[in-house]
């Protein structure tokens, strides 16, 4: 292969594919995974993944796609940066940290959330290829990026990740460049931010609150309009006129974009075909709130009268005539709810004229109102898109929008932003540098009619421009039949009445006309256009200009057409007599009749009146005038009328005669000072509107009188007005006109004096205390007038070089010493309003004036300004003022800032320790701490740059640092103690802790090491050192448990703890030298320092493996692991304690152990030696260390339950700890002891941490066994009870009440019936009361009670009773507690014989394999099953957890390949319970309800048998090979205990002969016979069906032949000669054999007093079977017979417990030979008497009974318990019971006679009988099993293949006789 060579291009690329492990040299990766490649060979790469940087190895070249990127180099080591832009970068880190959030939410199951995330992750990814595509323009690009950045920082939110905070250019921002205090703000305006962003997500109203609110920040809009395409049947020429529209007005508020249509369905100009653009501007803030608004279009057809007309003869063409309109909303556009994009199609359909007198007003309201109609596909395709700022703005930043052939459509009004137009020029005069003021001079104009106040004009922008509407009319027909045609022309004339030619507009996109036609309606007599022209007069031409409106009916035919002539006229002037113009609104003109030719001569017409006025007399309608100049006269027409309304927008021309006076003052200057008195009343619109014109205006009266001071005062006050509505909210966009005026327009060069003189006036009446009322006003207009000073000293500095400088700073500063005296004023009333305005408003200035003064001069006058005001005075003006100045220009100024600050930080102080005005104490002091920030780094800045330059620039920068340093000493040391203190007092709650606390870590930031230690210094004593240190100490570790700051604040929590580390560090070092010593050493001081440290390395934002890789590599890249350092100094201070170490033992043991904890190799690895320097210390002392071993167990326990700790801390803990014992002869020893005790809890501890929150709690049980018996081993009780209820409460939950009346019984065995009081710590609802251990055990004796009575162990619960009735009895004397549990009590018997409760099933699982955790890894346990639980379910149930586990099919034991192998096996299968014998059930007969509890309770041991094969295989005989291997299984702990399970502690393995097989098969026939007897007896009402099924099984031979397998198998000479110490056994067989006759007879017996008719064959078939099998049997075997005894107690089932000894019931039989007289039954008690004659039905033979559940049968055929379900659903066919109540005779004399005892021997099934012919009585086995019957079926199954076998034994001596042939089977099977 060809060698491994460094990569120089190929760097860096991305998995396009999965690359599997496959082998150990292979580096696995994912689809997108990014990789860094080092080396290449022949297709291979190698390198590692940016996620794991650590894991190195190759994979292949063709899978990666590889990206440009930057290499940097760090010695060896390089690393790599794409080289992408950063948002490309930040998209991708986001997408990847999402998709893994994304793959989270999926599994959980939130599709909500996951959807959502899908949508947010596609749009992304979008963005990030329009990114990358390059092609974007810089406006998109940046729209892009800010859109971008809104769904990165909406989705962080809402998935709870980090918050991103950036700069305003959507950058983010470096920790390392911004200060805290900026940091803390952007973090809170981009919270803020998010949270209206998601509140607008979930609600409408906030939504549109938000848009709002953003549109509002931009005062100018613009609206792009382009027509995509235009359908409309219309067959002539067409004009469109498209303008927006405000329903709620009525009427239009732009200007038309006017389309002229060709009939051909094209533009005229085939030019603007696919570039119909317009764009509608001037838009304000409070037309985007309209309610609503539309885009409307008027079409209007050119050409006949009737479209429905042909050209058969000759008709007018020309005509303007209504066609249709089209409508379309656009509020939800214009208010930003929905996307504008101008690549969307929006399709507007057209609304056709129903009649010829539609009005186009009148359908355009109605359809904006309508619902849709069927425009059958003709309408416009229009493209919109909202365009935020001015034409200019709008150009510059969407070039491919809006370009020079994009028509502009302005509003009908102005803009909210009016920009100063050009000087024309104007007079010299020696105090102007240029220019001058010049009446009628381009000027900023707002226009003041209603609902245009809120308009924009571009920048030099002159407007002259007059909106002409053509309202409404009213003409009368005359002398015509019908309605006259009316079409209005209009026509703007000079005063010779010469028409002015192109000055007239139809809209915007069309060229100028000199006339103006209106739409024609046909035959109406009332007519309403409603439409607008614009009419562009130039300025100078106004005065001399009126409009005129001629009349005239059109008809449809052209030749009456040409013969019409004009009817009527109208006009109107432009310009007023007293030289204003026109108003705003609607006019009613006066209409003239006459000749058509006088109407049109101005000379007769012009001096006549042109509009009605209300006080005009109804006479002039009938009047007429005579002309001079002999002249015919022109009639009023009396029946017509006629309405306009005009719009005046002109930067030049006014409509109010008071401001017109004052632009005017030189015509008539003895009523200046009325004028200028007027101007205070003259409206705020129309001042603004000539704000240039009268500035100027005012200037020159100012300057023209400059020899006298008359007029100062009033211009003065002027300027004030003028300038006070600038800062009015309803025009503050014009500051930005007025700062252009002062800078480019503004030229009097002497004005400052007049200006200043006058101010410093009214503040020295009001120092005075003397009323001055204009001052507020003139506080107000402080900012302007000062820049009006400021400018004209300029001019005048500039025009005379610089002359009488000193006397502007003497005027200056006797205006700030007038002010300062001002301040000292303590008057109330108008004194206190000046100075609070002095306060608000002066700062404002002082960037005017910083370069005036001196800045120590200026500095000692703010001092004084500030410091003279009363200390309680105005306070929160007071902190505002200051706040200003501090971020004003002179606070930068080392100077300045030196003065301020002495003033200033003694406030504060005082302050903040008071608590008073907090908000403004708060904001102050941070803009301190940022402009030292500021000043800080640039003086570090200075430093640097010049560090290798010039020595001089390197000392200036050293000087600068040294100057801010000196005053951030100053903040420390006067206002961090008092900061700390008041986050102390502080609630949580409270919203300026947050904000406190960031101005601390602005302190501390700026600190360094000559800061920290000249502040330990400033401490008066040490006591008061101690005091801060303690403080400091408590207030971080409150800090760092409870941070103030949202979790999601990453950054800023990183950077306070960046600080909170160099503090601790810093204070470390103070403490060392200052508090070590033995006369210095304080401890509680060492023990906050520790506690302190601890709490820093343990918090939540330092555990970086808790954190995905992106933000884990982030926090390393920019702060490091703060936990090593931090680390590390704790361990120096500890060793530095030196003997003082014993004071902190045991106190530190936790927060040393949580510290060791911390997952982090370096950290543990230095740390953990700590724990043996603590023991070594104790035991240097005490010989022990019992305190530290204490202590550590106990907080190990709970630090480990929380979620510290790992195998990997257990493996450190034991290697160090070793280690370092060993190094120490003396801890040798119980230094090991200790570690083998520690990392026995920990491995315990840690195995009940994983599994205690699986949803399957069966492990979490074992572990806490597992720890509270560890806990016992090393007699900690405490612990022990506590992990006792918490396995109590886990059984609980899973209803295993008996095992948690078991677990909580071992807390009740710890205490005593005493007094005493309760030791160890209680758990639970018992301790609240409980205060003695009497008190406390009987409470938890009742609650086991509970549990045990819940869980059916009544037999545990009544021991439990008696133990509590002994105390109520003997103890304390409370016989009604008595009474109520001996009730209890009672009701427990009860249940024990009258509640069903069937027995579990048991079951061995074994766990093998190292994958299994160690509590459970290649162990075998019992398992107690629940009721009724079948072998399936709870194999589910066991393998739940373990999903990769394999079941194992074998239940042998498995081999060192299964238990050695890395996976995962489990194997489970069924045991039997192991009765151990009970003496007192020994030859007694009990009921089988009480014997068949300790059958499967209280068992030990549990066996399973699996069947082999041994020998030569007999094909006819399988008994004689079958041989068993039973397993017998003891538990550690009997079952049920305080787990449903335990392990196994010991297995033995028995071999079982082929014969004892036999023996014990026969055994469980008999005992299964016997049981089915006993039941029958005592309820005949059981169904008879399985007790036929028993019977017939075992009778008749066809079923494997019966037992006849066995006599041919064991019975013959050949097996006695090859076995013949079997001899024994074979008896026993044979006497079971025998006794099975008689329990087959009474079974019999009973089957056919029970069988119905139907079976009835049956039965009688099975007896002959059983008459044969009995003769054979007898006559070979000897006779058995059963002796009947009455049951007098009760007809309840019994058994018979047997005893263990084999021999003695064999030879029972063997004692004598003579059979005496049998003893006398014994004699019963009345009561029993009495009970059997009330059930005399019941009384029957009695045969002992033992209940046993089916088993696994010997061959391991089917599953017993379906047997026994099947045999359970048969039981319940009741209908095979015997209808006849009545019990047969017995067949046995029932006098209750017993046999000799010669003839009676002990039968294992419990009821006397004889041994009649056999000669020697055979030996008894000691049980009789009831399971033969499914035994037999069984093997009859798996030998015939489920066919019944009826061949006899080869023997004809021993076999049977043939029986009469069966039935058919299927007969069989019916009948049963």
């Amino acid at each position: 292969m060809a060698p491994w060579l460094p990569t120089k291009e190929e760097k860096y690329g991305v998995a396009v594919w999965n690359f599997p492990r496959t082998s150990e040299h292979h580096l696995p990766l994912q689809i997108g995974e990014t990789v860094h490649i080092l080396q290449a060979s022949e297709g291979w790469y190698r390198g590692y993944s940016l996620r794991n940087r650590a894991a190195r190895g190759i994979f292949p070249a063709s899978l990666i796609h590889l990206k440009g990127a930057v290499v940097e180099r760090r010695g060896v080591e390089e690393s790599v940066v794409p080289a992408e832009m950063p948002m490309v970068q930040e998209i991708t880190t986001t997408l990847r940290e999402w998709a893994t959030i994304w793959k989270q939410l999926y599994v959980a199951g939130q599709t909500e959330r996951y959807r959502q995330v899908k949508r947010m992750m596609y749009e992304l990814m979008e963005r990030r290829s329009q990114l990358l595509s390059g092609t974007l323009p810089k406006d998109e690009l940046l729209q892009l990026k800010k859109e971008v950045t809104g769904k990165i920082d909406y989705g962080n939110k809402i998935l709870a990740l980090d918050l991103v905070v950036r700069d305003k250019d959507e950058n983010i921002l470096d920790p390392d460049r911004t200060s805290i205090i900026s940091l803390f703000q952007a973090h809170k305006k981009a919270a803020q931010t998010i949270t209206q962003r998601i509140q607008e997500e979930t609600s409408p109203q906030q939504s549109a609150l938000g848009c709002s609110t953003r549109l509002a920040a931009s005062p100018s809009h613009s609206l792009y309009l382009c027509v995509r395409n235009f359908v409309c049947n219309i067959g002539e020429e067409a004009q469109l006129f498209m303008a927006l529209y405000d329903p709620g007005e009525q009427r239009m508020i732009s200007e038309n974009y006017v389309i002229r249509w060709a009939s051909t369905g094209v533009p005229q100009d085939i030019e603007l075909l696919n570039n119909l653009k317009a764009v509608f501007t001037d838009l304000g803030s409070k037309d985007l709130k309209r309610e609503k608004l539309f885009l409307v279009c008027q079409i209007i057809r050119v050409g006949r009268m009737d479209l429905r007309e042909t050209y058969s003869r000759k008709l007018s063409t020309g005509l303007r005539r209504p066609f249709g309109i089209s409508v379309m909303d656009i509020t939800d556009i214009t208010k930003g709810k929905c996307e504008s994009d101008e690549d969307k199609q929006h399709f507007i359909p057209v609304h056709l004229t129903a009649a010829d007198n539609d009005f186009l007003h009148n359908m355009i309201r109605k359809a904006v109102e309508g619902k849709d109609i069927n425009h059958k596909g003709q309408g416009f395709w229009v493209s919109l898109k909202m365009l935020w700022g001015d034409l200019s703005q709008v150009r510059k930043d969407h070039p491919h929008l809006v370009d020079r052939s994009t028509v502009v459509a302005r509003k009908l009004g102005y803009p909210e932003v009016i920009m100063p137009g050009k000087q024309d020029g104007g007079l010299d005069h020696p105090w102007m540098v240029s220019g001058g003021p010049c009446v009628g001079l381009r000027g900023a104009v707002l226009q003041s009619g209603p609902g245009l106040t809120d308009r924009a004009v571009p920048p030099g922008d002159v407007r002259n421009d007059i909106y002409l509407t053509l309202v409404q009319g009213e003409f009368d027909k005359g002398n015509k039949k019908t309605q006259k045609n009316v079409e209005v022309t209009v026509c703007v004339c000079d005063e010779s009445g010469s028409v002015v030619q192109n000055v007239i507009y139809h809209g915007a996109g069309d060229k100028p006309a000199s006339e103006y036609r209106s739409v024609v309606y046909y035959q109406q007599r009332h007519q309403r256009w409603m439409e607008t022209v614009k009419i562009a007069v130039p300025i100078e031409d106004v005065h001399k200009t009126h409009l005129r409106f001629t009349f005239r009916h059109r008809s449809s035919s052209d030749s009456k057409d040409k013969s019409e002539r004009i009817f009527s006229m109208a006009f109107v002037k432009l310009m007023r007599p007293d030289g204003t113009t026109l108003r705003d609104g609607e006019h009613d003109l006066v209409l003239y009749k006459g000749d058509s030719r006088k109407l049109e001569d101005a000379s007769a017409y012009l001096t006549l009146p042109s509009t009605r006025h209300l006080s005009e007399p109804k006479l002039l309608s009938g009047s007429s005038f005579r002309m001079s100049g002999g002249a015919s006269g022109l009639t009023v027409s009396a029946r017509d009328s006629f309405q306009i309304s005009t719009l005046v927008c002109s930067t030049k021309l006014t409509q109010n005669v008071d401001l017109l006076g004052l632009l005017k003052w030189r015509s008539k200057p003895s009523l200046l000072s009325g004028n200028l008195q007027k101007l205070m009343n003259v409206d705020g619109g129309e001042v603004i509107k000539f704000l240039q014109d009268t500035l100027d205006a005012l200037f020159s009266i100012m300057m023209e009188n400059s020899d006298t001071d008359v007029y100062d005062t009033l211009v003065f006050d002027a300027l004030v007005f003028i300038v006070g509505l600038v800062a009015d909210r309803k025009f503050q966009h014009f500051n930005a006109v007025l700062e252009a005026y002062i800078r480019q327009h503004f030229s009097a060069t002497l004005a400052y004096k007049k200006l200043i003189s006058v101010l410093t006036q009214y503040v020295d009446q009001a120092s005075r205390g003397e009323p001055c009322e204009p001052l507020t006003r003139t506080f107000k207009a402080l900012e302007y007038v000062f820049k009006f000073i400021v400018r004209s000293r300029h001019l005048y500095a500039q025009l005379y070089e610089g002359k009488e400088t000193a006397e502007f700073q003497h005027s200056l500063q006797r205006f700030f010493l007038s002010l300062n005296q001002l301040m000292k004023s303590p008057l109330e009333g108008p004194t206190l309003l000046s100075q609070g305005a002095a306060l608000k408003y002066l700062p404002s200035i002082l960037e005017d004036v910083f370069g005036i003064f001196d800045s120590s001069a200026l500095g000692a006058l703010l001092r004084d300004f500030i410091g003279n005001l009363p200390p309680q005075r105005l306070l929160k003006q007071k902190l505002q003022s200051l706040t200003d100045i501090v971020n004003s220009k002179i606070f930068q100024s080392y100077e300045c800032r030196e003065l301020l600050l002495q003033t200033t930080v003694p406030i504060l102080q005082e302050l903040i320790e008071n608590g008073e005005e907090e908000d403004a104490c708060i904001e102050l002091l941070s803009n301190i701490l940022e402009v030292l920030y500021k000043a800080q780094k640039r003086a570090e800045e200075l430093r640097v740059k010049h560090s290798a330059g010039e020595g001089r620039q390197k000392d200036r920068g050293d000087a600068e640092l040294v100057k801010v340093k000196k005053h951030i000493q100053l903040i420390l040391e006067r206002l961090l103690h008092t900061v700390n203190r008041r986050v102390i007092v502080l609630d949580r709650e409270n919203t300026l802790r947050s904000h406190y606390v960031a101005c601390m870590a602005a302190i501390l930031s700026q600190l360094d090491k000559d800061h920290y230690s000249s502040y330990i210094k400033a401490f008066p004593s040490r006591p008061e050192l101690m005091d801060f240190l303690m403080e400091t100490f408590i207030l971080f570790k409150d800090l760092i448990g409870k941070t103030v700051y949202p979790s999601d604040w990453m950054v800023m929590n990183m950077v306070q703890n960046r600080e909170f580390l160099r503090a601790i560090n810093q204070f470390a070092a103070t403490l060392t030298e200052m508090f070590l010593s033995n006369s210095s050493f304080e401890l509680q001081l060492w023990n906050n320092y520790f506690h302190l440290a601890v709490a820093f390395l343990t918090q939540d934002s330092l555990q970086l493996e808790n954190f995905s890789q992106a933000k884990r590599n982030s926090i390393l890249a920019k702060y490091g692991d703060m936990r090593a350092t931090i680390g590390a100094s704790i361990r120096d201070m500890w060793y530095n304690l030196g003997h003082r170490k014993i004071e902190f033992i045991p106190g530190m043991v936790g927060p040393i152990l949580e510290m060791t904890l911390v997952p982090e190799l370096e950290l543990r690895k230095s740390t953990i030696p700590i724990f043996f320097d603590m023991m070594l210390c104790e035991y240097q002392l005490t010989e022990s260390f019992s305190r530290f071993e204490d202590e550590i167990l106990r907080k190990l326990d709970s630090e480990v339950e929380g979620g510290r700790g790992d195998e990997q801390y257990k493996q450190l803990f034991e290697s160090i700890l070793l280690s370092c014992c060993q190094r120490h002869p003396e801890l040798a020893k119980p230094g090991e002891n200790f570690v083998a005790l520690v990392t026995g809890l920990l491995e315990r501890l840690l195995d009940y941490r994983a599994v205690m929150n699986d949803e399957n709690k069966t492990y979490s049980m074992s572990c806490t066994v597992n720890l509270l018996n560890f806990y016992k081993e090393i007699d900690r009780q405490a612990m022990y009870i506590r992990y006792l209820y918490k396995l109590k409460d886990l059984h609980v939950s899973y209803e295993n009440y008996t095992e948690g009346a078991y677990t909580l019984l071992l807390h009740a065995r710890l205490l005593k019936w005493s007094d005493e009081a309760n030791t160890a710590p209680m758990q639970g609802l018992h301790s609240p009361s409980l205060h003695t251990q009497r008190q406390l055990k009987e409470a938890l004796y009742n609650q086991i009670i509970d549990y045990f009575d819940q869980g059916k162990m009544w037999e545990e619960a009544i021991h439990i009773c008696k133990e509590l009735a002994e105390q109520y009895e003997t103890e304390v004397f409370d016989y009604e507690m008595l009474s109520d549990i001996l009730q209890r009590e009672a009701k427990f018997y009860e249940k024990i014989l009258k509640v069903l409760r069937p027995s579990p099933d048991y079951f061995a699982v074994g766990y093998y394999g190292q994958g299994f955790p160690t509590f459970l890894r290649n162990k075998v346990f019992i398992y107690r099953g629940k009721e009724y639980e079948r072998r399936e379910d709870f194999e589910m149930r066991l393998l739940s957890p373990f999903p990769n586990a394999e079941k194992l099919k074998s239940t042998s034991p498995p081999g060192q390949d299964i238990t050695g192998s890395p996976g995962q096996y489990i194997q489970c299968f069924t045991v039997q319970p192991v009765e151990e014998a009970k003496v007192r059930f020994k030859d007694r007969s009990i009921p089988e309800q009480i014997t068949n509890f300790y059958k499967a309770n209280h068992v030990q041991k549990f066996s399973y048998s699996r069947p082999f094969k041994k020998g030569p295989k007999d094909p006819d005989n399988e008994f004689a090979t079958m041989w068993i291997e039973r397993t017998t299984f003891v538990t550690a702990y009997p079952l049920p205990g305080i787990l449903r399970w335990f392990a196994v502690t010991s297995t033995t393995v028995t071999i079982i002969s082929p014969l004892e097989n036999a023996i014990e098969t026969m055994m469980r026939t008999n005992e299964k016979i016997m049981s089915e007897i006993n039941r029958h007896q005592n309820d005949p009402s059981l169904p008879v069906n399985p007790l036929s099924m028993l019977l017939n099984g075992i009778v008749d031979p066809a079923v494997m032949g019966g037992f006849a397998k066995y006599e041919t198998a064991f019975f013959q000479e050949s097996y006695l000669q090859e076995h013949p110490e079997d001899k024994g056994n074979i008896e026993k067989l044979k006497d079971l054999i025998a006794w099975q006759i008689p329990l087959l007879a009474e079974g019999i017996r009973i089957h056919g007093r029970k069988v119905t008719e139907d079976l009835r064959p049956f039965h009688e078939r099975m007896e002959q079977c059983f008459v044969q099998l009995r003769a054979k049997v007898e006559s070979q075997y000897g006779v058995r017979e059963m002796v009947c005894f009455e049951d007098r107690r009760s007809g309840r089932p019994r058994s018979m417990a047997w005893g263990s000894d084999w021999d003695r019931l064999s030879h029972a039989g063997d004692s004598t030979e003579a059979t005496p007289t049998p003893k006398p039954a014994p004699r019963t008690s009345e009561s029993e008497d009495r009970r059997t004659e009330r059930k005399e039905n019941r009384s029957s033979t009695l045969f002992g009974y033992r209940r046993q559940d089916p088993r696994l049968s010997i061959s391991e055929l089917p599953e017993p318990k379906e047997e026994r379900q099947r045999l359970s659903r048969n039981m319940s066919e009741s209908s095979l019971g015997s209808s006849d109540g009545k019990q047969p005779p017995p067949s046995r004399d029932g006098t209750g006679a017993q046999p000799s005892t010669a003839g009676l021997s002990l039968s294992p099934t419990g009821f006397g009988g004889r041994v009649k012919s056999a000669s020697k009585a055979p030996p008894l086995p000691r049980k009789i099993s009831p399971t033969v019957y499914e035994t037999f079926l069984e093997q009859s199954d798996a030998a015939t293949g489920g066919k019944a076998s009826t061949s006899p034994t080869a023997d004809g001596n021993k076999g049977l006789k043939s029986p009469p042939p069966p039935p058919p089977k299927s007969k069989r099977m019916s009948q049963l």
